[in-house]
């Protein structure tokens, strides 16, 4: 019986990839190492709030950010944007991370609109699309568990709920 529900298992890992504890700790050992973007935004709005300009606030983040593996690179954009080139230019090379700030920034560097609202919304986007794809993850690992759970379950149920009470009662009705 144990053999059946062992070769169960395996069928059913086959069948639905690998455990999933395996890919946590890998994404967790990213999560600890990088601040993530929305975290990276918060910063950057702490600091524009602070009454300094964008640049700065880019230099700011930047040497927050030093002490991660990846270089974030925003020195540099910051400088390029000081010499006079152009948001576009500037933003050359830089890695998806700071999309969502680049693209919050922009309407700032460009047409003057005020930056702590679009860095605040876009940080909060951030959180609330992160919190919407938990859910979705969560559902979709529920509907994932029924099969697994009912083939080792119901048989189990089967054999230690009805069974004893279906043996119990032919016993007293035969006895």
């Amino acid at each position: 019986m144990i053999a059946v529900f062992s070769v169960l298992v395996l069928l059913l890992a086959f069948v639905y990839g690998p455990l999933p504890g395996r890919a946590h700790r890998r994404r967790r050992t990213c999560v600890t190492a990088c601040v993530d973007s929305a975290m990276a935004i918060d910063l950057a709005c702490a600091v524009v709030a602070s009454g300094a300009s964008l640049t700065r606030a880019l230099e700011a983040l930047d040497s927050a950010l030093a002490e991660e593996p990846e270089a974030s690179g925003l020195a540099s954009v910051a400088g390029k944007l000081l010499m006079g080139a152009s948001w576009s230019e500037a933003w050359e090379g830089i890695g998806t991370r700071f999309v969502p700030l680049r693209d919050a920034l922009e309407p700032s560097w460009d047409s003057g609109a005020a930056p702590v609202p679009l860095l605040e919304r876009t940080a909060a986007s951030i959180r609330a699309a992160r919190s919407r794809a938990a859910r979705e993850a969560a559902a979709e690992l529920a509907a994932r568990l029924v099969l697994p759970l009912g083939l080792c379950f119901l048989p189990a149920f089967v054999l230690v709920g009805v069974v004893p009470v279906v043996v119990s009662t032919g016993m007293t009705i035969l006895g």
